[in-house]
């Protein structure tokens, strides 16, 4: 027999499908993963432990615990030892849209912050000379930080620009964006290349993860108006927590 759960009790409907072919856990683990995405959980909310999930679904602990395993290997759903099982906080990052990743988090109803782990100036290296067309020698503000949302490390983030655009480096707090627009030097178009990568020593470390996890590795060069770079930034993303999404269209 189905069992549909009121929404008083749970707040997601789910009935078990007896003819599909679908082990019973999956059908579950999709109820769980729909009610998620359509915002039925907030990040970091508790889900009700096994236990009272198998009773309120009159399914068997087994069913339970591995719909809750299959969620948590998707990255949807996080365990904490000692504490229970928590919704994985997520961000779904359009790639046509150029904002920052406080404006992103602020949209999706998180609290972002960072830890910053230096501020400060250093002479720019090739690679960035040539990345922000800048002259042999010349220096850049470098900014590096743990990115958040709700306390929860998302990215480490390593930000490069030229003085001319931030030439107190101290002066960024919570957004690098608002303070750019602040100052008249706010990108308005950006190149992006992401790739996948395995972290592993400080990375690992610093993001909280095993070595050897993916993650995903994202390089932007922000433009100003006037067609002149203004921001490199590499940044180094949890994958278990970033979704990218592109619309595609057939000519």
């Amino acid at each position: 027999m189905g069992n549909c759960i009121e929404m008083t009790a749970l707040p997601f409907e789910f009935q078990p499908n007896e003819q599909s072919s679908s082990p019973l856990y999956l059908q579950l683990a999709e109820a769980l993963a729909k009610a998620i995405s359509e915002g039925r959980y907030k990040a970091n909310e508790a889900l009700p432990s096994e236990r009272t999930l198998a009773e309120l679904l009159s399914v068997s602990r087994v069913t339970a615990r591995n719909a809750i395993d299959h969620l948590v290997s998707q990255g949807l759903i996080v365990r904490r030892r000692g504490s229970g099982n928590y919704i994985a906080p997520r961000l779904e990052q359009p790639l046509t849209r150029l904002s920052g990743f406080s404006e992103e988090l602020h949209q999706r109803g998180f609290v972002p912050g960072s830890r910053w782990l230096s501020r400060g100036f250093a002479e720019a290296a090739p690679d960035e000379q040539h990345a922000l067309d800048l002259g042999p020698r010349e220096r850049i503000a470098r900014l590096e930080r743990l990115r958040r949302a709700d306390d929860t490390v998302m990215a480490y983030e390593i930000s490069i620009l030229p003085v001319w655009a931030l030439p107190d480096p101290e002066a960024v707090k919570a957004s690098l964006y608002e303070h750019l627009a602040r100052t008249g030097n706010a990108p308005v178009r950006a190149l992006q290349h992401i790739r996948a990568m395995n972290a592993r020593g400080k990375l690992s470390e610093l993001l909280a993860i095993p070595s050897g996890t993916a993650v995903l590795f994202i390089t932007r060069i922000g433009y100003v108006a006037s067609g002149k770079a203004v921001e490199l930034t590499h940044s180094y993303c949890r994958s278990d927590y970033y979704d990218f999404v592109a619309e595609m269209r057939r000519e």
